[in-house]
């Protein structure tokens, strides 16, 4: 029984963003991070490894540096690590990262009790597409934005989350799974886990490893194989400090303001 758990390295939102003259994120001056949502797939992940003595795979696609966070993965307490990586996968969209990475994924293996774990969207992305495009590309059955899993027999009981509640979905394995922030909480790195990450299996799929796969053709990868583009990214100007009205006379106050702006 196998883990496979997705994971992304992104640019950490939370500090400056960087954008180059083109409208494109300048990745290389950003400081990055694993994106939020993968911890908590991998936590999924460790926790059935825990009940289960599975194996834990990790596997992200980016360029070489993004062998740094895959070691932290290993060092929170996964089994192996696979770095998707080539130039012929750069510029891919959501459509062609996908394609990759289920060819990936199918390369790994996926059998009768398995489970792909996924993150429910990357903070640089936010589009919530690539885990259920590569269920679809693998054909496995999903459940995304998931809050609680139960282990049985042949399959799982999840919940999923909803606008104004939750759906509970009985689902056979293999299958994959899309994790959100209310499921668990990531467990930090361990100093026996940061010694050994070094010493786990750690892989490399380029584009010879992966291109006879049947999931891989060169119209549908990279840039040449994506139908949408980002046109231009910016970071929006800062707002100007506002004015915090206090007192029991607060209301007038404000609505003193508004008419000498002519607002009201």
């Amino acid at each position: 029984m196998k883990a496979i758990v997705c994971v992304k390295q992104v640019p950490d939102t939370s500090g400056v963003v960087a954008v180059k003259e083109n409208g494109q994120l300048d990745r290389a001056s950003m400081a990055t991070i694993t994106n939020p949502d993968d911890l908590n797939a991998l936590e999924a992940a460790l926790v059935l490894k825990e009940n289960t003595g599975c194996e834990v795979v990790v596997v992200s696609m980016g360029p070489p540096p993004a062998e740094s966070m895959l070691r932290e993965c290993l060092a929170r307490g996964a089994d192996r690590a696979v770095l998707i990586s080539g130039r012929e996968f750069g510029g891919s969209d959501t459509f062609a990262t996908s394609q990759i990475i289920a060819a990936a994924v199918d390369e790994i293996g996926v059998e009768a009790d398995d489970i792909v774990f996924c993150g429910r969207q990357a903070i640089d992305g936010d589009t919530a597409q690539v885990g259920p495009q590569i269920a679809e590309k693998l054909d496995l059955p999903q459940v995304s934005y998931v809050t609680d899993i139960e282990y049985g027999e042949g399959g799982l009981t999840v919940k999923r989350a909803l606008e104004d509640g939750t759906m509970t979905v009985k689902v056979q394995t293999p299958c994959l799974l899309t994790c959100i922030k209310e499921l668990n909480e990531p467990r930090y790195m361990s100093v026996p886990g940061i010694f050994e990450c070094y010493e786990k299996p750690y892989e490399v799929f380029d584009y010879d490893r992966l291109k006879d796969n049947p999931l891989i053709e060169d119209d549908t990868i990279g840039l040449k194989g994506s139908p949408t583009n980002v046109w231009k990214s910016f970071t929006p100007p800062q707002k100007g400090a506002g004015t915090m009205l206090e007192g029991a006379d607060a209301a007038a106050q404000m609505a003193s303001i508004l008419a000498e702006n002519h607002l009201i």
